[in-house]
C-alpha cells in the first residue's frame, strides 16, 4: 500500500477550496458551505429602540442567521423579540404566523399566532429587572431567504436566566411572500441596553 504523504490544494472556486484529488483515483470535491459575517450591530451606551439590517445581499447564500446577546430596559425580568422581514422596507403587515414551544425548569407549555404584523418570539431577552449584568441570547435563521417561489419560514432558540430560574424558547416564524429577503428588523417591548449584541451571518451555498 503506497502512503499518503500529503494533500494540496488544486484551485479555489467561489471562495472555497477544491482539491484535485485526496486520494488516487478520487473525483475533486469541495468543503462544504460555512458561514460568513455579513453585519454585526453593537449597542451604544445611549441604548437603542430597534436593530436593522439593511442591504442584505440576495446570492452568495442560502440561509441568514442572527446571533444576539441581549437586555432591554423593560420594566420586567423578561422581554419578546418581534422581527419584521421585507424587501427594500419591511413589511408591517398581517403578514406574519408564529409557533411556540418553551420549558421554565418548572413548566412547560406551547402556543401559536397568525395573522400578525411581526414574528412574535417571547421571552427571548433580559430586562431591567432581572439580576445585574445579564443578557438573554440565542440565534435565529431565516430559511431560504431569497427563494422566489415560497414563503420564507425562520426557527430560533433562545432565552434567559434569572439565576437558576428563566426560559428556553424555540419558535418558528413565517412571512407570507415569496420575496426575497434584504431588510430585518428587531424590536422588544423595551429598548435595547448597551452592549446588546446582533450579529448577522450569511450561510454560503454548498
Amino acid at each position: 500500500m503506497t502512503p499518503v504523504y500529503k494533500l494540496s490544494a488544486n484551485s479555489v472556486k467561489n471562495g472555497r477550496t477544491v482539491y484535485g484529488s485526496m486520494l488516487a483515483g478520487n473525483t475533486a470535491f469541495e468543503l462544504p458551505g460555512d458561514f460568513q459575517s455579513i453585519a454585526t450591530v453593537s449597542v451604544g451606551s445611549g441604548g437603542a429602540a430597534n436593530v436593522e439590517f439593511t442591504s442584505i445581499p440576495t446570492t452568495g447564500y442560502s440561509h441568514l442567521e442572527v446571533r444576539f446577546i441581549a437586555r432591554t430596559n423593560r420594566a420586567d425580568t423578561i422581554d419578546d423579540m418581534f422581527v419584521q422581514v421585507g424587501n427594500g422596507s419591511v413589511d408591517t403587515g398581517s403578514n406574519y404566523a408564529a409557533h411556540r414551544l418553551y420549558g421554565t425548569g418548572a413548566s412547560v407549555g406551547a402556543g401559536s399566532a397568525i395573522n400578525k404584523t411581526q414574528m412574535e418570539w417571547y421571552n427571548q431577552f433580559t430586562a431591567n429587572n432581572s439580576p445585574a449584568s445579564t443578557f438573554g441570547c440565542g440565534s435565529f435563521q431565516i430559511l431560504d431567504y431569497a427563494n422566489a417561489n415560497k414563503y420564507k419560514t425562520g426557527r430560533i432558540l433562545g432565552g434567559s436566566d434569572q439565576n437558576g430560574e428563566g426560559y428556553v424558547e424555540y419558535h418558528s416564524g413565517l412571512w407570507r411572500s415569496t420575496s426575497a429577503i434584504t431588510n430585518i428588523k428587531i424590536t422588544a417591548n423595551g429598548s435595547f441596553r448597551q452592549y446588546s449584541h446582533f450579529a448577522l451571518y450569511g450561510i454560503k451555498s454548498a
